[in-house]
């Protein structure tokens, strides 16, 4: 029987060979999610051993790791904000920087509703949901929320997610194409659209290229062809409600160029951004 310890052993050896970055943190995460336990119970009980069954599931996630499939499509879980979401190759992985996007938006409506007003919000390109079930977890003060996306798949996740946190009666999920479903004028838009240009697809982790959707990471060659269109219709669409918020991630070389749009479109609009945990221009706020 393999014990806890000579598992560990052997996949973080698997995965080094394959020169897998978090090797060890991998295992840790793939053999404590086979075996239903946290990860701490790996270090005090490392002489436990593993049923015939868990031996062979973690051997196999251990070998599709080693080909690069990412840990959390492996697990089908990824926290975000302290909350744990589910994740399949319907959506992309949450990342730690859409938190900075999250916190402004929650802020926002803080400010909104301690000044008397309750603030309509609408994430665009839900995706799993994170952005809009964490808002509706963490502000139950808000009666509703929308959330849009052009894919019916990932819809379906974000639902699940919604049901997780029993937020599914607040969270109006609407298939369609960017503000198009938006059956009202919205005070907080928040959007982590496609921002990575196909001209950097050689510069991505074979992990995120390979296994993570195509429509939610590519937006022409400059990563900008989306936001362009998403920023036009913003302009015609008449979507917004007076001293509207707008709260966009974008990527690390897009702030000049995104000015230089913003500009063009909204001469007056007042644009700031702020830099992620790496110093890099993340997030967006734009307010006409």
């Amino acid at each position: 029987m393999t014990t806890i310890h000579q598992a560990l052993e052997q996949g973080t050896r698997t995965l080094t060979q394959e020169d897998q970055a978090n090797a060890t943190l991998d295992a840790q995460v793939l053999l404590s999610h086979v075996m239903h336990i946290e990860r701490s119970t790996l270090y005090a009980y490392p002489e436990r051993t593993l049923t015939p069954e868990q031996d062979q599931q973690f051997h196999t996630l251990i070998e599709r790791r080693s080909q690069g499939e990412p840990v959390a499509y492996l697990t089908g879980h990824k926290e975000f904000y302290g909350l744990d979401f589910l994740v399949d190759q319907r959506v992309l992985i949450p990342r730690p920087e859409t938190e900075l996007l999250v916190e402004a938006a929650l802020n926002h409506c803080r400010q909104m509703l301690e000044a008397g007003r309750t603030p309509v919000l609408a994430d665009i390109g839900t995706g799993s949901g994170i952005i809009p079930v964490t808002v509706a977890v963490l502000e139950p003060r808000l009666p509703y929320l929308y959330a849009t996306d052009i894919s019916p798949a990932a819809l379906d996740v974000a639902y699940l997610n919604c049901q997780r946190h029993h937020v599914e009666h607040r969270v109006r999920l609407l298939l369609g194409d960017l503000l198009a479903p938006l059956p009202e004028p919205i005070d907080i838009l928040t959007a982590n659209l496609p921002y990575v240009g196909t001209a950097e697809m050689d510069d991505l982790p074979p992990d995120v290229r390979e296994y993570e959707p195509h429509l939610a990471l590519f937006s022409g060659p400059q990563g900008l062809d989306l936001m362009a269109r998403f920023f036009l219709e913003l302009k015609q669409s008449q979507k917004l409600a007076e001293q509207a918020v707008i709260l966009l991630e974008i990527g690390y070389r897009q702030r000049e160029p995104l000015t230089t749009m913003l500009h063009e479109i909204w001469p007056q609009a007042n644009i700031t951004f702020t830099k992620d945990y790496a110093g890099w221009d993340r997030l967006l706020q734009l307010t006409l």
